[in-house]
C-alpha cells in the first residue's frame, strides 16, 4: 500500500513515540537515523500504535461477527429461494416479537384473533377486554360490562359477534360492529370459565366452576342444554369442526367427549395425573402427522379421527383418538403446567404456551419439541394461531400481549445486503486503522 508523504511522517512519528516510550533506546536511534525522522514533541503521538492496533483487534473481531451472520443468512436465503412457493402458513415462530402490547392492569387470561381484520383482542382478570391493531401494535378500544375477571372470549366466523364469559358467573354477547353488549346470559351458579360458538353461529356453549357445560340458542339467550358429568370444575369446551362432538376437560384430570344433540359423555379419557387445563381439536392437515407418529399405518382413502390434544398440570400433552377413546402419545418438555395448545393450520407442528414462561413448538411426526421461545417474563397463560397468516399471540400474568411472526425472506434479503454493506464498511475502516 503506498502511503501519501503526510500519512508516511505521522506513522514514522507514532512508531518514534512508541520505541521511547517504552525504552527501546537502541531501536530508537537506529529507526530515528534510519528513517531520518526528528523527534516529535507533539502529544497527539502519544499511545497512538496502541489505539490503532487494539482497533484494529477490535474491528476484526466485528468483521467476523458480521461474516458469520453473512454466512447464515445467505444460507437462509438461498434455502427460501430454493422454494419460491412456500406457503406462509407453514411459518413458525421466530423471535424477537413483532410487538408488545401493554394496558391491562391485571393478568392476561385469553387472546384470540379476529376472524377477518388484523385485530386482536386480549382478555384479562381485571374485567375488561382490549381490541388492538397489531398491524400498527395501536390500541382501539376497551369494553367493560363484566364486573370480575373475564375469563374466555370467542368470536363466530364473520367476527362481527364476539362472546365473553367472566368470574361474574354471566356471558356476554358483544357486538363487535358497534362495541356494544346486547345481551348477558344467566344460568351458571359459578365462575364461567369458558366458551365458544358453535360452527353455526347460531350457539354457543359455555362451560362452568358449577361442572356443568350449557347449551345457549344465541337470538333468544335462553339455555337449551345441560351436559352433566363432570366431577370438577371445567375449564374448557370446543367443539369439533361440524359441531357434533364437544370436548371438555376438568380439574377431575379428565377429557370427556359429549354427543352435542344429545347432551351424551361419549367417552371419557384418563390417564393425566394433574387438573387438566386446555383442549384442542387436531385440524384434518394434522392426522397423517399424528397417524404417523403413533405408528399407525392409514391406507389410501381411510378415514381416521378425530383427534383432541390436551394440557395439563402434570406439565405433559396428550393426543387422543376419539374413535377408540385411546391415548395415542404422550409429549413431554414443559417445566410447568400447560395453559394452552393450539394446532398449526397446516397440521405439521402443535403450539403450547406454559408456567414455565415458554412458547413451544412441536413437531408432530416426530414427536419432539421443534422450538423453544422464552416467551415472556412470567407464567404464559394464553396463545392463539392466525389461521392464515404467520402470527402467533400469547399473552401472560407479566400483564403483556406478544405478537410473535417469523420474517419475510425479502426482510431477510434486505438483512443481507446491510450486513454486506457493514462488513465492506468495516473492513476498509479496519484498512484505515492500520495507518
Amino acid at each position: 500500500m503506498v502511503l501519501s508523504s503526510r500519512q508516511r511522517d505521522e506513522l514514522n512519528s507514532a512508531i518514534l513515540e512508541y520505541l521511547k516510550s517504552n525504552g527501546y533506546t537502541k531501536s530508537l536511534e537506529a529507526f530515528r537515523e534510519e528513517a531520518d525522522v526528528t523527534e516529535q514533541t507533539d502529544k497527539k503521538y502519544e499511545g497512538l500504535m496502541e489505539k490503532k492496533w487494539t482497533s484494529v483487534v477490535r474491528l476484526q473481531r466485528k468483521v467476523m461477527d458480521l461474516e458469520t451472520k453473512l454466512n447464515e443468512l445467505q444460507k437462509e436465503t438461498r434455502d427460501g429461494l430454493a422454494n419460491p412457493r412456500k406457503d406462509p402458513a407453514d411459518w413458525i415462530p421466530r423471535p424477537p416479537e413483532r410487538c408488545s402490547l401493554s394496558g391491562h392492569r391485571s393478568p392476561i387470561t385469553r387472546v384470540i384473533f379476529h376472524p377477518v381484520y388484523s385485530i386482536v383482542i386480549s382478555a384479562a382478570e381485571d374485567s375488561t377486554i382490549k381490541v388492538w391493531d397489531y398491524e400498527t401494535g395501536d390500541f382501539e378500544k376497551t369494553l367493560k360490562g363484566h364486573t370480575d375477571s373475564v375469563q374466555d372470549i370467542s368470536f363466530d366466523s364473520s367476527g362481527k359477534i364476539l362472546a365473553s364469559c367472566s368470574a361474574d358467573l354471566s356471558i356476554k354477547i358483544w357486538d363487535f360492529e358497534g362495541y356494544e353488549c346486547t345481551k348477558t346470559l344467566t344460568g351458571h351458579d359459578h365462575n364461567v370459565s369458558s366458551v365458544s360458538f358453535m360452527p353455526d353461529n347460531d350457539h354457543i356453549v359455555s362451560a362452568s366452576r358449577d361442572k356443568t357445560i350449557k347449551l345457549w340458542e344465541l337470538a333468544t339467550g335462553y339455555c337449551i342444554k345441560t351436559f352433566l358429568g363432570h366431577k370438577e370444575w371445567v375449564r374448557m369446551i370446543r367443539p369439533n369442526s361440524d359441531g357434533s362432538l364437544l370436548a371438555s376437560c376438568s380439574n377431575d384430570q379428565t377429557v370427556r367427549v359429549w354427543v352435542t344433540a344429545s347432551a351424551e359423555c361419549k367417552f371419557e379419557l384418563r390417564d393425566h395425573d394433574h387438573v387438566v387445563e386446555c383442549v384442542s381439536w387436531a385440524p384434518e392437515a394434522s392426522h397423517a402427522n399424528i397417524c404417523a407418529a403413533a405408528g399407525v399405518e392409514v391406507r389410501k382413502g381411510e378415514k381416521v379421527g378425530p383427534f383432541i390434544v390436551s394440557g395439563s398440570r402434570d406439565k405433559t400433552l396428550r393426543i387422543w383418538d376419539v374413535s377408540t377413546s385411546q391415548c395415542m402419545f404422550t409429549l413431554i418438555g414443559h417445566d410447568n403446567w400447560v395453559r394452552g395448545a393450539v394446532f398449526h393450520p397446516r397440521g405439521k407442528f402443535l403450539l403450547t404456551s406454559s408456567d414455565d414462561k415458554t412458547l413451544r413448538v412441536w413437531d408432530i411426526k416426530n414427536r419432539r419439541c421443534h422450538k423453544t421461545l422464552a416467551a415472556h417474563e412470567h407464567f404464559v397463560t394464553a396463545l392463539d394461531v392466525h389461521k392464515s397468516k404467520p402470527y402467533i399471540i400469547t399473552g401472560s400474568v407479566d400483564l403483556l400481549v406478544k405478537l410473535i411472526n417469523k420474517k419475510k425472506w425479502s426482510a431477510s434479503i434486505t438483512g443481507l445486503h446491510h450486513i454486506k454493506t457493514n462488513v465492506l464498511a468495516f473492513n476498509i475502516t479496519r484498512m484505515v486503522a492500520t495507518l
